[in-house]
């Protein structure tokens, strides 16, 4: 809407700069109506750019929101993965490398960047998949989700039931 009517504010503008050049015929006559209507077109230009700059600022500041929420909650998933690892007792070295697991690393990348055999990491993933009373990478990776989620959410019923550790 806004820029439609700044798009009709500047074909007036243009429309009439053109017609002197061209020496188009004059629409109309009376002078004191084509000012009141330059003027009317100018001021709206003005509103337009008032309104397009506080709309970026807002823009601005919602991105600022967006960006600080996504630094708290990047911090919040560090929080609840070295809780969740304080929590099952692992090693500094089972840490790095449940740490690379939920970051999306193979065995063999954590190998290299851990500098040990891609069975020592297969054994401490074992390791760490026991402690947490899970069975595989993703079932890991889902007990962080949870923890982020918190509860279900709003009218959404839980279809899965969570999985009994005992057995």
């Amino acid at each position: 809407m806004l820029i439609a009517f700044q798009a009709i504010c500047a074909v007036f503008f243009l429309f009439n700069i053109l017609s002197s050049w061209l020496n188009l015929p004059v629409v109309l006559s009376n002078w004191q109506v084509i000012e009141i209507i330059e003027i009317c077109a100018a001021l709206g230009l003005l509103v337009g750019v008032g309104v397009t700059a506080r709309l970026l600022v807002l823009s601005i500041r919602a991105r600022r929101v967006a960006e600080d929420n996504l630094r708290l909650a990047s911090g919040a998933f560090m929080t609840v993965l070295n809780e969740r690892f304080d929590d099952w007792g692992l090693t500094p070295a089972e840490r790095d490398v449940a740490l690379f697991t939920v970051k999306g690393a193979t065995l063999s990348d954590i190998a290299v960047m851990r500098n040990t055999s891609e069975g020592t990491v297969k054994a401490q993933s074992t390791a760490i998949y026991r402690k947490a009373g899970v069975n595989s990478r993703a079932q890991l990776l889902s007990l962080f989700i949870d923890d982020l989620m918190g509860d279900a959410l709003p009218g959404v019923v839980d279809a899965v039931e969570p999985l009994d550790k005992a057995g």
